[in-house]
């Protein structure tokens, strides 16, 4: 597999990205590795706070973690990007915030999405180490984002009505 420098990320309406992704057994595989390559390299060429191995034809329960103030979250921390394997939310808090999304997999629209303030995440490192750690806030938003695509779950999903999508 060769990483290409512009790898297709599928939009609404492509079946993938509503199918439940496969769990990861061989993480030293090379093909694995290579895929999460391609991903974080997709993720910084969308100019993207995150990504999941669906949304470029891969389903696979990989998701990317990068969040970076850019024009559309320009208030975003910054921090180096994260590959999550198999990942999954073991608990959160009761706090719930209600705030604008959107997705490379839906261009030219945002919505209002409701989401944990604080989650604790357990996932596979790409070197294989078992990780348990907390994320809190715009991080905690871009993990359960990211984690409904492993699902096949979209955030217009979330959206109670049409009034409640913004085109950006």
């Amino acid at each position: 597999m060769t990483i290409s420098l512009n790898t297709e990320i599928l939009q609404i309406g492509n079946p993938i990205l509503r199918e439940i992704a496969t769990e990861v057994t061989e993480i030293d595989n090379p093909k694995i590795q290579t895929l999460i390559d391609e991903l974080i390299l997709t993720t910084k060429e969308a100019h993207g706070v995150g990504i999941a191995a669906p949304q470029i034809g891969k389903s696979y329960r990989i998701i990317i973690v990068a969040s970076h103030p850019n024009f559309r979250y320009p208030d975003a921390p910054f921090m180096s990007p994260i590959a999550m394997i198999n990942p999954r939310i073991v608990s959160h808090s009761e706090e719930i915030v209600i705030a604008t999304e959107g997705c490379l997999s839906v261009k030219e629209k945002r919505g209002c999405v409701p989401r944990y303030r604080d989650i604790v995440v357990e996932y596979i490192t790409r070197d294989g180490y078992c990780q348990r750690q907390e994320y809190s806030n715009f991080v905690a938003r871009i993990i359960q984002h990211e984690l409904d695509h492993l699902n096949g779950i979209l955030f217009v999903d979330y959206l109670q009505d049409k009034l409640t999508i913004i085109d950006s």
